[in-house]
Formats: C-alpha cells, structure tokens, sequence
C-alpha cells in the first residue's frame, strides 16, 4: 500500500509573530493568513526489508534505519523521526518497515511556513495510513507540540493551523496554547483582484528565524515597551486587514500592509537588511503600493501590492535583482491524504480530506 498527503504553504498577511509565546498568553494573538498553491508533499510505501528508510529531498537526506520503535533526533530530517516517534508513543503503533519520501515547492527559510507544514504532512500521512481518528484542530496541534516542544524549534503557531485548515483563515491565539481558527467567506472577485494586485518575490536568500523569534520572546519577556507596543499595533493590523479584504478595498490594505511592515521591523534588526531594502525600493519605484516579508524575515519571500497595470512593470524591475518573483493563486483546501492500493493492472484510490 501506498499513502500520500498534501499540504498547501501560507502566506502571513498580518499579524504575524502575535502568535508566539509568550507574548500569546500574556496579551492574546490574532493573524489573517492564506494559504497558497504551494505545497509540502508526503509519501509513505510499505516494505518488507525490515528497514525504515528516509528520502528527504528537503531536508537533503537519504538514510535509513533498522525497524525500531525509536529514531534518534539529529539535524538529519528530525521532522520526519520527530513525528514517527510521536506517532508510536501516542497511538501504539507497531514498528515496521516503510519508506518515507518527502519534498516541497518552496525552500526552508522562505518565509512561508514550510517546515510546519511539512510536519503537517508528514502527520497527515501517518493518519491515513493508520486510520487515526485525528481531525484538523487534533493535527494541527500535535503538529505544533512535535515541532516546538518534542524538537525544540521556536516559532508561533500559526504555520500549523494554515497547513491543516486551508484557505484564507483569521485565527485567535490565547493562554494555555487555545487556538481558535474563523475560516473567510472572501468573495470571488475580491480574491482575483487580490491576485491581480499581489507580487511574491523570493529574495534568492533562506534565512533562520531562530535569532529573530529569540529576540522577540526576549523583548516580551523583559517587557520592553517599545516592541511590545508595535506588537500590539501588528496584532491590530490582523482585525484592521480582515475587514479591508472582506470589502476588497485593496487600498486600504495596501496602508495596512505597509503600516505593519514598519512595526514588524522593531522586533529585532535582523528582520530587514540591505537586500530587503533594495527589493523594497526597485519594487516602489515601479509602482509597488506596500511591501512586507512573509514570515519571520531577514529574507525568504517578500510580497507586494501593486497597482494592477503596473504589476509587469514591477515584476520585469525585480528580475533584475538576485531573486525572482513566484507566481501564484490562492487556494481553499487544506491537508489532504489519499492512499494507493496497487492490484495486478488497477490502481484502486481512497481520498480523505
């Protein structure tokens, strides 16, 4: 038997780090995002050679490992062996032998939730295979207890939500990790307009937000008010954006945007640089409204808002710099899986949501 998920990346509109602990739990967080067709895929083939064997294309490992009910952490794929373990504790599973293949469409670092949603993936996989009785809320939580608390990686929660619900989604952060997730019914119109009117360029540079998220957990936790009051107007900017998309005023969030990029650069001096800042201003010259780096920053994606019949002209200015811009249409859907059972000439199919 063969098992295969899906999972689409996200880009973060607004409000993004009001997200993380524990300015969370302290002051509540809110953050507009939407997914993308842009995905992290997943593929899971039973064997009979008593290994587990690992094929991580991005993670730029090839491995594998004696069936064992335990696979030890290192910087190789831990994403994968981080949910594999959590799998066997949690739901019993009985070791044996499998392959696990997994790749992306955009790199790590790119700003746009690629390591949340390949775990995610890899769980949404797991829970085809396994006929586990898990639904989005359940995955995505599990998914945000293996990557931040099981691995130790820092980052907020959002990523994880996005990957399992889909769609363009306005999400509650609370105390105690609750995490509330209000699906938008967005027009169709105001979605192609938002299309038409958005540029996604990848700075040609990945980037670890580690540092940044540390600086940022750092001035919540030693209550610096500087930063801690450009959060709170970053956080603003989540409701003030929702309500601009929900009317398709794309100029007002155009202001939105521009506004919380401003306040996203006063949680720590890594989040732009002189590469940013030279996207930024060719961008603005030919005719770019607003701009913000999707995700933590310091490189990864930057998206723009641009008037429509200025868009070629902005995209053909950007080529000429070290990146390339992405194209790109949103999407509903969130993680998917599906699984393959092979006969002697059919392939027999069994979809799951």
């Amino acid at each position: 038997m063969i098992i295969r998920s899906k999972t689409p990346l996200r880009l973060g509109l607004a409000g993004g780090g009001s997200d993380v602990s524990p300015y969370s739990d302290l002051y509540g967080g809110l953050v507009l995002n939407a997914t993308i067709n842009l995905y992290c895929f997943c593929t899971i083939e039973e064997t009979q050679d008593d290994k587990i064997t690992i094929e991580a294309y991005d993670a730029d490992t090839h491995e594998s490992h004696a069936v064992s009910g335990h696979l030890e952490i290192d910087d190789k794929a831990p994403l994968i062996k981080g949910v594999y373990n959590r799998i066997v504790k949690d739901f019993n599973m009985e070791p044996r032998a499998f392959k696990i293949t997994t790749y992306n469409d955009a790199p790590a670092g790119s700003g746009l939730g690629t390591s949340s949603g390949m775990v995610v993936c890899i769980l949404k996989a797991f829970v085809e295979w396994l006929s586990l009785p898990l639904g989005d809320y359940e995955i995505a939580r599990l998914a945000y207890e293996i990557e931040r608390i099981d691995l130790g990686f820092r980052g907020g929660k959002q990523d994880q939500y996005a990957a399992a619900f889909g769609g363009f989604n306005f999400m509650e952060f609370l105390k105690d990790d609750m995490v509330i997730v209000n699906p938008l019914k967005v027009k169709r119109w105001i979605i192609d307009e938002l299309e038409a009117s958005m540029v996604l360029y990848f700075t040609g540079k990945s980037r670890s937000s580690d540092a940044i998220i540390s600086e940022q957990m750092k001035n919540t936790k030693e209550k610096n008010e500087d930063a801690i009051e450009a959060m709170h107007k970053i956080k603003q900017s989540a409701n003030d954006m929702k309500m601009a998309l929900l009317k398709g005023d794309i100029d007002a969030l155009a202001d939105i945007l521009r506004d919380a990029w401003e306040n996203k650069k006063k949680q720590s001096a890594h989040i732009t640089n002189s590469m940013i800042d030279k996207a930024m201003k060719v961008a603005f010259e030919h005719g770019a409204k607003a701009g913000k780096v999707s995700g933590a920053g310091g490189g990864g994606f930057i998206m723009f808002i641009v008037e429509p019949t200025k868009k070629k002209e902005v995209v053909e200015a950007l080529g000429e710099l070290e990146g390339f811009t992405m194209p790109f249409s949103f999407t509903d859907g969130g993680a998917h899986g599906w699984k393959i059972y092979p006969t002697d000439n059919v392939q027999s199919l069994s979809y799951k949501k």
